[in-house]
């Protein structure tokens, strides 16, 4: 029989993870050729801000609204939107918010970093209204 070609998760079936800014359910992350994961991610703090050297992420709010912080600017977020975030990009998200994260590759945890050149007290309060 030859190989299958697809895969099908089932979000209700993972186990939440700790991540940076909430819980997170990942899938796909067992897939051999890494091309992309997919993350169920409840938003519940205000995360560190973070960045990836190699990883694009794609957001798109499900439910609630807040603020996304990018390269140290500060837009607001609603349901429905959606945000591409390219790699070496400061990023975090504030407020109460469920998303679906699309990293591209697929997400790496040794591809996750911290820094404080960029941290709160540096935020300029612009926003994208």
């Amino acid at each position: 029989m030859p190989e299958k070609r697809y895969t099908i998760e089932n979000f209700e079936q993972l186990k939440s993870q700790d991540c940076p800014c909430g819980l997170a359910k990942r899938a796909f992350t067992t897939e051999p050729e890494k091309t992309a994961t997919i993350h169920l991610v409840e938003i519940s703090q205000n995360s560190r801000v973070h960045y990836h050297k190699r990883t694009t992420e794609i957001y798109y709010i499900l439910e609630g609204s807040g603020q996304i912080e990018l390269d140290g600017e500060l837009f607001n977020v609603e349901t429905g939107m959606t945000i591409m975030i390219k790699p070496e990009c400061r990023h975090r998200a504030l407020g109460k918010m469920k998303i679906l994260n699309i990293p591209i590759p697929a997400f790496d945890p040794e591809d996750e970093f911290f820094d404080t050149e960029f941290n709160s007290a540096n935020t300029l309060n612009r926003n994208s209204d």
